[in-house]
């Protein structure tokens, strides 16, 4: 999408008086309004429950509101435009395992571009080029169940980035790694242009990586702000079952 001209004060992501509740009743989502421009990288924080989890299957379409508007790039999720919004939204889930199931890690990146119809040299330099985005290009032939827990995150990337989103959406993604394996994924992420939203109880790499943080409490928005502002508030933390990260010195 062109980013020129009137199209820039369009939010990358708006979300509308947004509600939504469980198969079984239990609200999950109450009036929840968030708007963020093309190129932020903001937190979803809070508690289990939350409703974090929820609020991304909102932002591709997985799930849709009972009531309330979600749009991309100024375009309302619906039927006919869900497609164009899947192109756009890429999810990168919790468990890379519900990402990865064809035989090889290059195969496991070419599904998404060769669904969209994509000729076959095409899809070949998107694989190439996604997957040494993320270091992981020698790992090409490897079949994913022989991954590290750092490398399958890494490759569930690649696999999102090969469909050339402008949106990335990551839930836990830092969840299970170990230090190393955590402070690459933070490079890489902070490396992208992307808008890119993370659901996560890492709040230290809220603070390495994101420029603004939006806290959930049963299914509402307590806060948003800079991470460092948000994180220094003792009540708010405490209020919504969070624990502050060391932010001494910043």
């Amino acid at each position: 999408m062109d980013r020129g001209g009137a199209a820039v004060s369009v939010p990358a992501v708006a979300l509308q008086s947004l509600h939504y509740a469980y198969p079984d009743g239990q609200p999950a989502l109450s009036d929840v309004n968030l708007q963020l421009a093309h190129g932020e990288a903001v937190a979803i924080v809070g508690g289990n429950g939350a409703g974090k989890s929820t609020l991304l299957l909102h932002l591709n379409g997985v799930l849709r509101p009972g009531s309330g508007t979600v749009l991309i790039d100024g375009q309302p999720i619906t039927k006919d435009t869900l497609a164009q919004v899947r192109r756009t939204v890429g999810l990168v889930f919790q468990d890379s395992n519900d990402q990865l199931f064809m035989p090889t890690v290059a195969e496991d990146v070419a599904f998404g571009p060769l669904n969209l119809g994509l000729p076959r040299d095409q899809v070949d330099a998107r694989v190439s080029a996604a997957l040494q985005r993320v270091g992981a290009l020698h790992l090409a032939l490897r079949p994913p169940y022989r991954l590290s827990g750092g490398e399958k995150r890494a490759v569930a990337i690649a696999g999102v980035l090969a469909m050339e989103p402008s949106v990335l959406v990551m839930d836990e993604p830092s969840e299970g790694l170990d230090p190393a394996a955590r402070r690459t994924l933070i490079d890489l992420l902070a490396g992208l242009q992307h808008t890119r939203i993370i659901a996560t109880h890492d709040l230290a790499l809220v603070l390495d990586l994101c420029t603004r943080v939006v806290v959930l409490c049963a299914g509402r928005i307590e806060a948003d702000g800079p991470p460092a502002a948000v994180f220094s508030d003792a009540s708010l933390l405490a209020r919504c079952r969070l624990e502050s990260p060391h932010i001494a010195g910043r």
